[in-house]
Parts: structure tokens; C-alpha cells; sequence
């Protein structure tokens, strides 16, 4: 990665699940990486589809900028002077509470289908989509039994994106990109085309090829090599560590070169 892009960068945008995490847990180094890209001015942002009640949790008490949830359904940021949360969404929220009984339908039907399968666990925290566990609490299953989840999710007619451990689907045209840009150009008073030079995206798993797509600076951990094959869009960049190291691996990388641009 050119110095100068590191040097520019003003916004560190990472996705959670086995991008900051290590066996479902965010170990010592990654939270540690956030408060050093703080400090440094860089703003970290976490895009992930993780439930709306998470995301309350890590705008508040994580050292972050703000959060992307649902794989785009919303963003939220805390203003830690006015002690506010900032909620924005990409859709009205009584319109994802009316798609609710429809989702938990076809839910249902993958249950049925696809013997295995779960219902994820943080189900009941989200507003706006439905997560199916493939292996996060339930025996993995095997890529032809996702892929079986998939051809369901499209005889259904709804968006999904596969992470690395759940297939989440919804109505509405939104996901990871359209919110991540939406929150930028809110926060800033921009227009993101002004903003993408200054941002870095760092992801794992294939519900983050929109931002693989169409971002200039973006990075996968290690981890993301068994998903390859099956994706239309590459990161720039991969690291050589897996997981949370991958992660820190990132941030050291863009935080080693600031220091000795501020050293010069």
C-alpha cells in the first residue's frame, strides 16, 4: 500500500465478525488498535450485520466513530459531548417491522429445508433482517447446504449476503456500501466521491464485495482466501495474519507509516 494513501487516510472501516474477532471474541490487540487509530485522529467505523442491539452497545462504549448494522439497514454514532445517539436508517423503520412476519417465514422454510440450519442466536435484537446460523452455534454445515439456504433465499425474492458464519436476508435496497456512504457524507457534510481517497475498508467474508467493488483502498484478513473462489470482487490488499491478528496487522501498517511521516 503507497505511503501516501496511508498518510491520507481519515477513516479506518472494519467489519466485526472474524475481522476484529478471534474465535467470537474481540481479543486485547484489536481493541487496542481502535484506541491507537483514535488517538491518531483516524475514525473507526464497524460495519457489520450485527443486530441493532449490538450496534447500540459498540457506538456507545467503543472508541468509534459510528456503526453500520444489518449490513446497512442503519447507522449509528454517539455524541459524547450532547450524551445523544444519532440513528439513521436506510429505511423507514415501521416498514422493516411490517417485512418481520414474511421474514420469519421463510425463515421457517429454511429450518424445515435445510436440516441444521438455526435461527442466530442475536435474532431477537435485530430491526430489520433475519439471520440464519450456519456455524457460529450450530454444527457447521457444509458449503452445499449454504449455497441450498441461498437458492431458498432466491425463490423467496429477498436480498441476503453470506457472512462467515450466518446468511442474513431482508427487504429493501440497501447494504453495506449505500449506509457506509450515507453515514460518511452525514458526518462530513461531503459528497463521498471528496471523501473515498481518505478511507480505508477492511473485511473478511463475502457480504463485504460491495465494498470490495467500489472502494479504492480496501483489505481482507487472511481468512477471506476460502471464499475466494466464489467471489466477483477482490480486496486490494490481504494480510498475511487471519482473523484479529489480520486486523492489527492492518492497523499497524497504516498507523507505523504516520508515525514516520510525523517523525520526518
Amino acid at each position: 500500500m503507497p505511503d501516501e494513501i496511508r498518510r491520507g487516510l481519515e477513516w479506518f472501516c472494519t467489519d466485526l465478525d472474524d475481522t476484529l474477532t478471534t474465535g467470537g471474541q474481540v481479543p486485547t490487540a484489536s481493541y487496542e488498535a481502535l484506541w491507537r487509530l483514535h488517538r491518531a485522529g483516524i475514525k473507526p467505523v464497524v460495519v457489520t450485520g450485527r443486530p441493532a442491539g449490538w450496534c447500540d452497545h459498540i457506538a456507545r462504549m467503543w472508541p468509534v466513530a459510528g456503526v453500520v448494522g444489518e449490513n446497512g439497514a442503519f447507522s449509528f454514532s454517539y455524541d459524547r459531548v450532547r450524551r445523544r445517539m444519532k440513528r439513521r436508517y436506510s429505511r423507514p423503520p415501521e416498514e422493516m417491522a411490517a417485512a418481520r412476519e414474511e421474514l420469519s417465514r421463510i425463515g421457517s422454510r429454511i429450518l424445515r429445508e435445510v436440516p441444521g440450519a438455526g435461527i442466530a442466536a442475536d435474532q431477537p435484537y435485530r430491526i430489520s433482517d433475519f439471520a440464519i446460523d450456519f456455524r457460529e452455534d450450530v454444527p457447521e454445515l457444509s458449503v452445499e447446504e449454504v449455497r441450498r439456504i441461498c437458492r431458498i433465499l432466491d425463490e423467496e425474492g429477498v436480498r441476503y449476503k453470506v457472512s462467515s458464519i450466518h446468511v442474513n436476508y431482508w427487504r429493501g435496497d440497501f447494504d453495506k456500501l449505500s449506509r457506509l456512504k450515507a453515514f460518511l457524507e452525514e458526518e462530513t457534510g461531503k459528497p463521498f466521491p471528496a471523501l473515498q481517497d481518505s478511507v480505508v475498508f477492511i473485511g473478511d467474508s463475502p457480504n463485504d464485495e460491495p465494498l470490495f467493488a467500489h472502494l479504492p483502498v480496501t483489505i481482507a484478513v487472511a481468512n477471506i482466501r476460502e471464499f475466494l473462489s466464489g467471489m466477483a470482487h477482490m480486496p486490494g490488499y490481504i494480510t498475511d495474519a487471519a482473523f484479529a491478528e489480520g486486523f492489527r496487522e492492518a492497523a499497524d501498517a497504516v498507523l507505523s507509516r504516520r508515525d514516520a511521516a510525523a517523525g520526518a
